[in-house]
């Protein structure tokens, strides 16, 4: 079993996003005192290329620096997402699955101590997509080098559902730490997900921002959540509580995560970005200009006066 899975067990690693101004350029100064920030937080590693982070959306001289700028401000296992770049038009499911190998070369040369591989989602109206899928993640922890975090991502956002027998296929790897489900509100698939992965020794890794208190009471055993990205401690607290068997200190925390959850999770779901960015900014963790998405939907203003909202009447429920 690789060590990181004992040392990442338990904890939180924010799927981080990515500063920008309003042209959709990178925010550096912005980005390393949000990235001194979170790595000073309660975490057990840190995301980044995620869907919060829009990695798939970076130039590849700009990931690299975004990798490196995390590297520096923290000693904890930084993961970073790996797929088909989306300045890429791949003919062809090898030439997607060549793509994905570069960044995740790419990773290993910036310093990331293990890869998250997107889902290729044409694989599964394929007949031997099963077989391929496995093939891909052995692939890329050869040739990368890294340990590997698989990704059920929802349709919404590219991906597709793992069957449970793909799940179990892919733990059985030795290079795999541990399946990330990101089903959004599949409450039945991200069970079986979870309950596929037990006594695997492997992570049971919840993504499910809007079903993260009950995804701990399916099985999982860590999160990685885009929710952490600008609110750590409501995500750290709930995990805490369920660890230590603090029953009634875990529904309390839970409830309060789902109050921030409902707020910025909900159609359109890829409005999610713009809306943790936004909480950032309220919990000074980046400034005015550095707080745009230009990846995801236009949203109106209600929008933000709600997560300001619910964020001061959580300051206020302490």
């Amino acid at each position: 079993m690789h060590p990181l899975v004992e040392q990442l067990r338990g904890t939180v690693l924010p799927a981080v996003f990515t500063p920008m101004d309003s042209t959709g350029t990178i925010q550096y100064d912005a980005l390393s005192a949000y990235a001194g920030a979170i790595a000073a937080e309660d975490i057990g590693g840190i995301a980044v290329w995620a869907h919060t982070g829009r990695g798939l959306y970076l130039s590849a001289a700009d990931r690299t620096k975004v990798l490196e700028t995390w590297r520096q401000a923290t000693t904890a296992p930084v993961v970073a997402g790996v797929g088909v770049p989306r300045s890429e038009s791949p003919h062809s499911l090898e030439e997607a699955a060549d793509l994905t190998v570069a960044m995740a070369l790419q990773a290993a040369d910036a310093g990331a101590d293990a890869v998250m591989v997107y889902p290729l989602a044409g694989l599964a109206e394929l007949s031997d997509g099963h077989a391929q899928a496995v093939k891909l993640h052995e692939r890329v922890a050869t040739e990368s080098g890294l340990p590997l975090v698989g990704f059920y991502l929802h349709g919404e956002a590219g991906g597709y559902p793992y069957p449970p027998e793909l799940i179990r296929d892919l733990l059985s790897l030795d290079a795999m730490l541990g399946v990330k489900t990101a089903t959004l509100d599949r409450a039945i698939g991200t069970q079986d997900a979870i309950w596929a992965g037990r006594d695997t020794g492997k992570l049971l890794i919840t993504g499910e921002d809007r079903m993260y208190g009950p995804s701990f009471m399916w099985g999982a055993d860590t999160a990685l959540v885009g929710i952490a990205s600008a609110q750590v401690e409501l995500s750290v607290a709930v995990l805490r509580a369920w660890k230590a068997g603090e029953h009634s200190a875990f529904l309390t925390a839970s409830d309060r995560l789902d109050r921030f959850a409902a707020a910025t999770f909900y159609a359109p779901i890829e409005g999610y970005v713009q809306r943790m960015i936004w909480a950032a900014v309220w919990e000074g963790l980046i400034p005015e200009e550095a707080a745009f998405d230009p990846y995801g939907p236009e949203l109106p203003a209600a929008e933000r006066e709600l997560v300001i909202r619910v964020l001061e009447e959580l300051k206020t429920d302490k």
